[in-house]
């Protein structure tokens, strides 16, 4: 649904299973690759302010918060049109000029049109819910039933026309949200290629990050992540199979939540794997990304799955905001999960320190047995759940749709090869097209290993060892140079235990590294989102790590 986006398998372990063993060779021989100095108890490293950045205008939308929008509506200091106008504008100025970060794809030609209504119904006081006004940005793989189109990044969807609204976006306008527009991906959510560039589509070109321009804006999620960190919409919808979610959200200094599979519908969605998939709310801030969250809930019979969140969903996730919400709390460090930086350990280190004075019992490690065992299994059903899950997709289309199969994606791109494969091929799509259906046995094994090492021998049985109320792990590297020759250069990450069990799991950032934002994944056991989400909020709240970013060329390091 993302991912490669396995959108992120993409990211932190990406589907190429040779650079995962390389990873894990090297942390096993004590040899990893440090690529900078750890500096003991520093919470930011700082880089070489040597060149001159793009100008970027102030603005009064600059880390506004939700709460914040609400009261100049109320107030009438703004209207949801007057807030859409100063978006598209800051969209203009920093997404397709200045520093040019390109994170968005498609602007909603109806999003004026959209304000003035909901400024209508507040005149009337009917307000819809808790995002009457508020412009949101989607990501480009979900469905709009409106002028916008919904491609995946990939040309070969342009005029396709889907029947209806997503589930996610229904939930939305029922919310009152501003669909603004949608964001940039990695192509397919990042998982036609083994050797792709994050962030970059036949579509949409190349999102880059907000913090350093040349730098990797990470995971398929990569427009939603850098039009948040850079104030171009008050939130956004990213989606995750693995990592896509906090990974974009942990380079680009933001919060991200990954969800509980089934918490949030997927019908609508272009799907990669049915039992990894979800969608999930990325802010600047937990207190946001939770009011979104509540947003997004519902059982959708278009997803059977969403049938398993009765009872354990909420409409409103902010009653778990707690600034004490780590007091009494036990927290597991998953030390197997460090040790690819120095300097991220380092800030890790400083982070435990936090939460252990915000009145938390630390055990550490508490290592989870089965990190490894997982990973050939999970590419193993992302290829058969890939080429059903997306004929599917692409059949309800309908007739008229110009591609109908994954089959058909393929011609589609060896045809338009040059302005589809410029920099990286289509291997994993060739490898999912050769699968068989979803009862062959290597598929049925393949799932039923993955489930039983992530959840019942993984996350489950370290949680309850000793008696854990939640796990930490750094949520991956700093932001890497782009490198369309050579593909993504992922040198560490935490996010594939939970994304492979289907469990929840929050990027909070927890400091920088020569001005790049790294992130703290908080995550559990299935449906623990008011747990982790206050203690996300506890943590945000007592370290307030998050800065905003300053759009510079390149870092420029002292030798």
């Amino acid at each position: 649904m993302n991912a490669k986006d396995y959108g992120c398998l993409e990211e932190c372990a990406r589907t190429v299973p040779n650079r995962r063993r390389f990873l894990q060779h090297s942390l096993q021989t004590g040899a990893a690759v440090a690529l900078y100095p750890a500096i003991a108890a520093g919470r930011v490293f700082a880089c070489e302010p040597a060149q001159t950045r793009p100008r970027v205008a102030s603005s009064d939308l600059e880390e506004i918060t939700i709460r914040a929008l609400q009261e100049k509506m109320q107030t009438g200091e703004a209207t949801a049109r007057s807030l859409v106008e100063q978006y598209l504008a800051r969209i203009d100025s920093i997404d397709k000029h200045g520093p040019a970060i390109n994170s968005i794809i498609e602007v909603n030609p109806d999003a004026l049109a959209i304000a003035d209504e909901l400024d209508k119904e507040r005149k009337q006081k009917k307000l819809c819910g808790p995002l009457h006004g508020i412009p949101v940005l989607i990501k480009d793989n979900i469905d709009t039933a409106d002028r916008m189109a919904t491609t995946a990044g990939s040309l070969a969807l342009v005029g396709a026309k889907p029947p209806k609204d997503s589930f996610v976006v229904q939930r939305l306008r029922a919310a009152g949200a501003v669909i603004l527009g949608k964001t940039n991906l990695s192509e397919w959510a990042n998982i036609r290629s083994s050797h792709s560039t994050s962030g970059w589509s036949g579509r949409g070109g190349l999102t880059k990050n907000p913090y350093v321009l040349d730098r990797n804006a990470c995971g398929s999620s990569s427009g939603s992540g850098a039009a948040v960190a850079a104030n171009l919409c008050a939130i956004a919808i990213g989606t995750e199979t693995d990592g896509s979610i906090v990974c974009p959200a942990s380079a680009n200094g933001i919060v991200g939540i990954k969800p509980t599979v089934g918490l949030v519908s997927r019908s609508g969605i272009i799907p990669i794997s049915h039992t990894q998939d979800g969608a999930g709310p990325m802010a600047r801030t937990v207190a946001d990304a939770a009011i979104l969250l509540g947003a997004l809930t519902g059982v959708d019979a278009d997803d059977s799955v969403t049938a398993d969140s009765r009872g354990k969903s909420y409409t409103d996730y902010t009653r778990f905001l707690d600034t004490k919400g780590l007091q009494g709390a036990k927290i597991g460090v998953v030390r197997k999960y460090f040790g690819f930086n120095d300097a991220v350990d380092a800030l890790m280190d400083t982070a435990i320190d936090a939460i252990k004075r915000a009145g938390a019992t630390i055990v550490d490690p508490a290592d989870i047995a089965t990190i490894g065992k997982f990973d050939d299994p999970e590419l193993t059903v992302f290829m058969y759940e890939l080429k059903a899950d997306l004929n599917g997709y692409l059949a309800r289309l309908g007739p008229s749709a110009p591609v109908h199969t994954l089959k058909e994606v393929i011609e589609f791109n060896e045809r338009n090869r040059e302005r589809e494969m410029p920099y990286f091929g289509q291997d994993l799509f060739l490898k999912a097209a050769a699968k068989g259906p979803l009862t062959e046995k290597e598929y049925v094994d393949a799932l039923a290993n993955n489930q039983q090492l992530s959840r019942k021998e993984g996350i489950d049985a370290v949680m309850d060892k000793f008696q854990l109320d939640a796990l930490i792990a750094p949520t991956g590297n700093p932001a890497w140079d782009t490198d369309l020759v050579n593909g993504d250069h992922v040198t560490g990450g935490s996010s594939t235990a939970a994304a492979v069990a289907g469990y929840p799991n929050i990027n909070v950032p927890v400091g920088e590294i020569f001005g790049l934002p790294v992130g703290i994944s908080f995550f559990g056991r299935a449906w623990s989102e008011p747990v982790l989400i206050k203690f996300a909020y506890a943590f945000e709240q007592a370290t307030k790590f998050r800065r905003a970013p300053k759009f510079l060329p390149r870092l420029e390091l002292k030798s």
